[in-house]
């Protein structure tokens, strides 16, 4: 297998498209179209549930290696969050290759639009890191596989907003488990990235009597929050944030990896719950967490309100039908808990569990 300069795929890369004791991937695809510029990877995990479902992301990779590895990660954990959502969806991810300021264009967006038409739909498509609804509008027209569009267009619209409830729904969860309520009144939760989804969680939060710090890479997206809510505090960067006294609850909402060896040991935080995808940054790491006693709230269960709203798309958008399925994220969170009690395992093993055997008993079936 090649890369989509040619060069050989570094070994690691094929390690985890076969590795059987994470249940291999079904299908790797990887399109270019010269015309535009598109280069672009398709991964899907496994349909054993239904179609794999999953977002785009537009990001400028280092290499495609890199870039075909993320879509193997992203791909995989689509899996995991589907079955826990209760879909009838399997586990896609995509991911273009290229800087969207600069690449995206019209041209692209269609003919990637066509790509993933030519899977038949095996893998249905929907917005992620540097892809909007007016983007899934565009490849809409090319492919029926295509959620996330504007209502305009017979979408859902943004799907961070049921993304952002479903969290608040699992940080209400981890208190309720922990300190016995449900609510974060009087709480401080620090909040690492307040773009599409963490603006909105930091609303949820402010209307629960929540204390909020946050933090972002962009000025902007700092300044929205701050103007909104001029009681909430920023700070520097991620590293100042997990390290602020007093903070109850940790919540990364922007890249992957943020739980790893250098922050776990950091946090003050007892609870993590956040929206970012593939926080964990190697196997082990829940275990760091429970062994400091931090309660960590599995990222692809918390934050998949997102996903049953695009995956609702498909049968007729009904926005209330969505959040109440969005709310029970708050059962589902606290079913983990009380089954890695009784298992003696991490919460993220537990959850890892109860996905398995629902993907399990699909192929049985």
């Amino acid at each position: 297998m090649t890369d989509l300069t040619g060069a050989p795929v570094p070994v690691d890369v094929l390690h985890t498209l076969f590795r059987s004791e994470q249940g291999g991937h079904e299908q790797v695809v990887l399109c270019q179209d010269r015309a535009s510029g598109l280069k672009a990877v398709i991964a899907l995990h496994s349909t054993a549930l239904g179609p794999g479902l999953g977002g785009t992301r537009f990001y400028p990779y280092a290499s495609e290696a890199e870039a075909v590895a993320d879509a193997l990660n992203l791909s995989r954990g689509m899996s995991y969050k589907n079955a826990m959502a209760g879909l009838d969806h399997g586990g896609g991810k995509a991911v273009i290759i290229g800087d969207p300021e600069t690449l995206k264009s019209e041209e692209l967006l269609l003919a990637y639009g066509r790509f993933v038409d030519s899977l038949g739909g095996r893998y249905v498509t929907a917005c992620d890191v540097g892809t909007y609804v007016a983007d899934m509008d565009v490849v809409a027209r090319e492919t029926r596989w295509a959620t996330g569009r504007s209502p305009e267009n017979g979408g859902a619209g943004d799907s961070s907003v049921l993304t952002a409830y479903g969290v608040f729904q699992g940080m209400r969860a981890s208190a309720q488990h922990l300190w016995g309520e449900p609510s974060l009144r009087g709480r401080r939760v620090g909040i690492a990235g307040v773009g599409k989804v963490g603006h909105h969680l930091v609303d949820h939060l402010i209307e629960d009597g929540a204390e909020v710090v946050i933090t972002d890479v962009r000025e902007e997206s700092v300044r929205r929050i701050r103007d909104k809510h001029p009681q909430v505090t920023a700070v520097a960067d991620t590293d100042t944030l997990i390290r602020s006294e007093g903070l109850d609850v940790y919540a990364p909402c922007a890249l992957g990896g943020a739980l790893n060896d250098g922050s776990v040991p950091a946090l003050t935080a007892t609870v993590v719950c956040g929206a970012a995808n593939n926080q964990l940054a190697h196997p082990g790491v829940e275990k760091d967490l429970a062994d400091r006693g931090i309660l960590y709230a599995p990222d692809y269960v918390v934050n998949a309100g997102g996903v049953i709203q695009v995956a609702d798309e498909l049968h007729g958008f009904d926005f209330d039908r969505c959040k109440a399925k969005a709310s029970k994220i708050f059962d589902t969170t606290l079913a983990i808990f009380a089954r890695a009690k009784e298992d003696g395992i991490p919460p993220a093993a537990a959850a890892d569990r109860i996905a398995e055997q629902r993907m399990a008993d699909a192929r049985r079936s």
